[in-house]
């Protein structure tokens, strides 16, 4: 199948440095390619303010349109997202198909789903996307539905659709509450292991590191979102009285959009049940500090950024002295590694063997047998490592974030949650 010719369009308004835009549409120009289209040209646009009407200005995109009609461009990609007006409009001035990043992600997401969740969750995403767009969609169908046993119901077309849509969100939530429920169950047979979560910007490295410490041939591709799925694997460690589990997730980029960020939360919160991240960054690449602020701000808009984090600065073969040094200034507890040489690594496993020592062995509570039901229903927040029932109640040794264990210290008015041993 022949790749789409493309031009990308991004605004630098007064607020967002030139340098910042060009590097959002390098990482663009990078989805484009990732999704199968060819990069013709790319045009940045000096505004002001943002037209309601076709988000660049009339003038710029006629002289757009031009050169997509000289050089037999089939798409424009907009770095941002675009409303359903600014669609239908820039698509009348062009003549070619319009999108955003966001329909570029989504897309890339749906074609690389590959599990029964991922799939789902891709494909609530692109319905809550589509939702508010079905103006353009369908505006060859925004007419009275007509035929035998409809006429007179009194419903568009567009309106039907709209209500298709919605009871298919709903059924999609659905099925990824079932699937979360199963996950807990899974999650419980894990209750004696120690997860360990590998997260930040995609095309990190994160497979590739799981890979090289774990011997799996987790699927490794130099594309964004090559993994879209929650993988675990077994990481072999000497000395430890506990099973340690490696969890390899999706990675972050720019300008997530929220239709993901709210779709995938399920995977996502995969990470909430690690006891400890590794935060990868390549340090290689010339934004790794904004990446690294992208990776730290979702981590928060999830409410896992008091899960103890080692940072992990891959790819440091490719990276130059000065840039690990600023690196290392940065993040002077960091461990500089390569998952492609293994220079590195030793260290890395050392520092994780430590955490797991440190951080294994779980707080020990009292739970008196009046509040054992409230803390059943907390339960589920925690990896539950010990049961012990006595006279007075029940000594229960678990994991958990530890403004969590504060909180159910405090709840059950008990002085008796210990630190770790």
């Amino acid at each position: 199948m022949a790749r789409e010719r493309v031009v990308l369009v991004g605004v630098s308004l007064p607020h967002l440095p030139p340098h910042r835009v060009e590097e959002n549409l390098d990482e663009l120009a990078d989805l484009v390619d990732s999704a199968g289209g060819t990069v013709v040209r790319r045009w940045v646009q000096g505004l002001e303010r943002i037209s309601p009407a076709t988000y660049i200005g009339k003038g710029k995109a006629e002289e757009i349109a031009s050169f997509c009609k000289e050089s037999r461009v089939n798409m424009a990609v907009f770095d941002d997202e675009l409303s359903p007006a600014q669609v239908r409009n820039l698509e009348a001035v062009f003549g070619i198909k319009v999108c955003d990043r966001t329909a570029v992600i989504l897309d890339i997401f749906a074609h690389r789903a590959r599990t029964r969740e991922a799939k789902t969750q891709v494909e609530l995403a692109q319905y809550t996307y589509l939702l508010p767009r079905l103006t353009r969609a369908w505006s060859h169908l925004s007419r009275q539905a007509g035929g035998i046993g409809t006429r007179g119901v009194g419903e568009t077309q567009l309106e039907t659709d709209r209500r298709v849509i919605r009871k298919r969100i709903a059924h999609l939530s659905r099925d990824l509450a079932r699937i979360a429920a199963h996950r807990e169950v899974q999650r419980r047979r894990r209750e004696g292991t120690f997860e360990v979560a590998l997260v930040g910007y995609t095309n990190a490295g994160k497979s590739s590191l799981m890979n090289r410490l774990t011997g799996a041939r987790v699927h490794v591709e130099d594309r964004l979102f090559a993994t879209l799925d929650t993988t675990f694997r077994r990481l072999p460690m000497d000395g430890l009285a506990v099973e340690v589990l490696l969890i390899d997730t999706v990675g972050f980029v720019r300008k997530l959009p929220h239709h993901l960020v709210a779709s995938f939360r399920s995977t996502l919160e995969q990470a909430r049940e690690a006891d400890l991240i590794l935060h990868i960054l390549d340090v290689s690449h010339p934004s790794f500090e904004e990446h690294a602020a992208t990776t730290s701000q979702v981590l928060a808009e999830l409410a896992l950024d008091d899960i103890p984090v080692l940072t992990v600065m891959n790819k440091m073969d490719k990276a130059p002295g000065a840039v690990l040094q600023r690196a290392f200034g940065l993040y002077p507890d960091g461990l500089a590694v390569s998952a492609l040489t293994g220079d590195g690594l030793p260290s890395l496993q050392t520092a994780i063997a430590r955490s797991v020592r440190q951080l294994a062995s779980g707080t020990t509570i009292l739970v008196p047998y009046e509040r054992w039901p409230d803390f059943l229903s907390d339960r589920s927040r925690f990896r539950i490592l010990r049961e012990t029932f006595g006279e007075s109640g029940v000594t229960v040794t678990l994991r958990g974030r530890e403004s969590e264990l504060a909180g159910l210290a405090g709840a059950l008015g008990r002085a008796g949650a210990k630190a770790p041993e």
